[in-house]
């Protein structure tokens, strides 16, 4: 048998690459203090980054891969938001769809990318009603979802963020009736069960009306630690100007609680899929980053993808830029994260 012979300073080279792609892997836990995400050496996070479309949608297009990831982490991004469908959930499976999050969180972590886990459905989980097939669940369903997720990913530190539930929604009463109260305890009871199954990672907690409406909050708040709270002010859920009645909405959260909004955008009237509440233009985009800014709010652009609106990017092929991927790819590369 012959035996190849490693010169010395190879083998310290060697060394020294395994070395760095675990130092380099290793993302801090993330925790809560005060109104901030925080990580172990207290330094503040303010997130900036972008919704990945649902797993099994990129999968069977053949573009759930590192790729994807190496794309958004080159937007700028230093968080990614992974929407997980609940029909999709069941379609693929649970085995084989923990394999493509296996993936994912994966690809992101060796990009020093977070990762926000969405169980995304709208609608009532109080009547089990939903705004779309698309979105249906239970709340056995979406107690279980959470149980497998905190079991599966608890220790994992690049899930910093367990998404409860992606938009809460009455549609206006045509999905029943679901108040305040019961709306907190469904979150308490998903948050116990996290926490009993391991999750280290932070709960986060959405407000009414498709997530806008965290108003409740100023004088109902869970009384739980180590949460943030979450809203979707896309540009037509208020009349302009916006920010005075941010502040009252949502805004106000962000002076004793940490917030993050997981989904914001604009589509030019034009552009593909454009619809109520996301049709503006580029004076909603510096208006609510100047406002996030401003108080170090977090904030993932939605979506990357080439078919959901609004979209980031025209083509799979280039990741061109859209309208309002032209405007957020600029922002965010304008961050400076060192």
């Amino acid at each position: 048998m012959k035996l190849f012979k490693i010169a010395p300073f190879a083998l310290v080279f060697f060394i020294f690459i395994v070395l760095s792609s675990f130092s380099k892997n290793d993302l801090d836990r993330l925790t809560v203090n005060g109104n901030d995400f925080v990580n172990k050496k207290g330094e503040t996070f303010v997130f900036r980054g972008l919704n990945t479309s649902d797993p099994d949608k990129l999968e069977a297009q053949g573009h759930w891969n590192k790729s994807y990831f190496e794309e958004i982490k080159k937007w700028g991004a230093n968080i990614v938001r992974i929407p997980v469908h609940p029909t999709d959930w069941t379609k693929r499976g649970q085995e084989t769809y923990l394999k493509l999050l296996d993936d994912g969180i994966q690809w992101a972590t060796e990009l020093g990318l977070y990762v926000i886990i969405d169980w995304h459905s709208i609608g009532n989980l109080q009547t089990e009603m939903y705004q779309s097939d698309k979105y249906d669940t239970t709340l056995k369903q979406t107690y279980d979802f959470w149980r497998t997720i905190a079991s599966k990913y608890g220790k994992n530190t690049t899930v910093a963020f367990y998404e409860i539930f992606n938009e809460p929604t009455t549609f206006n009463g045509t999905l029943g009736t679901a108040t305040w109260k019961e709306w907190k305890t469904i979150n308490k009871e998903v948050i116990g069960i996290i926490r009993a199954n391991g999750g280290e990672g932070i709960p986060l907690v959405a407000g009414f009306n498709w997530a806008y409406d965290l108003t409740p909050v100023l004088d109902d708040p869970l009384n739980i630690e180590g949460i943030g709270y979450v809203s979707h002010p896309y540009p037509q859920k208020r009349d302009r100007p916006w920010e005075e009645q941010w502040t009252k909405d949502w805004g106000f959260v962000k002076e004793k609680y940490p917030l993050i909004l997981t989904e914001i955008g604009f589509s030019g009237p034009e552009d593909p899929g454009a619809h109520i509440p996301v049709i503006s233009d580029e004076s909603y985009g510096d208006a609510i980053t100047n406002y996030c800014d401003e108080r170090e709010i977090s904030y993932v652009v939605w979506v990357f993808d080439a078919e959901w609106a609004p979209r980031l990017f025209e083509d799979w092929d280039s990741y061109k830029p859209s309208r309002h991927g032209t405007y957020f790819k600029k922002k965010l590369q304008s961050y400076n994260y060192d």
